[in-house]
């Protein structure tokens, strides 16, 4: 389905909508002023520009899979997509839509978010204390998911657990939340050892995250806000600066970073789908 573009000489769109029912979740900035989302019920993703809010569904539906947190790898023009309750990974051409790869995980929970690196795609699990790496190889070949289990400082409990993630300044390590707890840990990728990082105040429902220099994101969810929180040189310590927010953020889920802004997707979840602010436009700062 195409979405029209916004009126001409807008430069970048204050909202974006999706088609009708698309229900997303995760959104990924591609190259140019390209932007991904996927759909939790459909399998599908949908790509657009940011700049005239036009695009057209690039990934068709999939039956059985679900689509929540994705990342473009624009050395290969790929998409990798966590697989939500269908406990999938699912690599995606990013240019026409059509299946690299795919890798179903029996003893996954609910695969939720991914990162890239410059030699993995690293992905969360909400209901187990895993992470699984995809390797990506020096011509773009992909290995089977690897689990790394989760050890030190964080400790699940009931509920979602570790949800969005991100690398970390150094480039080496990883940053991940716990959602139901609004904690931050980082995380040794190797061997999945987590360090908790002293935060002022919890980030509760924390969703996706996005890290710019020592300054992270995160998204919460049930709260329609994004704190910002600032991070001190050896991820042992946060600070919130201060929230982002916006009365049409609608239960946001991830955001994904154009030019000075932020754009939220809002998943709205079990709530009516009837507005046209699917994507919204936020100004970064901190």
């Amino acid at each position: 389905m195409l979405v029209p573009a916004a009126p001409a000489g807008s430069g970048a769109q204050s909202s974006i909508a999706l088609p009708q029912e698309f229900r997303p979740e995760g959104i990924a900035s591609g190259k140019g002023d390209s932007f991904y989302v996927g759909s939790i019920p459909l399998g599908a993703v949908f790509k657009g520009s940011y700049r005239t809010g036009a695009g057209e569904v690039l990934v068709p539906e999939h039956e059985g899979r679900n689509h929540t947190g994705l990342k473009v790898d624009t050395r290969f023009d790929r998409l990798f997509v966590a697989g939500g309750g269908s406990k999938g990974i699912y690599v995606y051409d990013a240019n026409t839509g059509e299946d690299v790869a795919d890798f179903v995980l029996e003893d996954a929970g609910f695969i939720n978010d991914v990162v890239l690196t410059r030699d993995a795609a690293y992905f969360t699990d909400s209901l187990v204390p895993q992470l699984y790496r995809v390797g990506i190889g020096h011509n773009g070949e992909l290995s089977p998911p690897e689990r790394i289990p989760l050890s030190g400082d964080l400790e699940f409990t009931s509920g979602f657990n570790v949800n969005g993630i991100d690398t970390a300044p150094d480039g080496r390590g990883l940053i991940v939340v716990q959602t139901n707890l609004g904690k931050l840990f980082r995380v040794d990728p190797r061997s999945g050892v987590t360090h908790e990082i002293k935060l002022d105040r919890p980030v509760t429902n924390g969703d996706g995250i996005l890290r710019l220099g020592h300054t992270l994101y995160v998204v919460q969810n049930q709260d329609n806000k994004v704190a910002v929180v600032r991070l001190d040189g050896r991820l042992r310590n946060g600070r919130t600066r201060g929230f982002l927010t916006d009365p049409r953020l609608d239960v946001p889920t991830t955001i994904a970073p154009f030019r000075n802004f932020l754009y939220a997707v809002n998943a709205r979840f079990n709530l009516p789908d009837n507005d046209d602010d699917d994507i919204v436009r936020l100004r970064a700062s901190g």
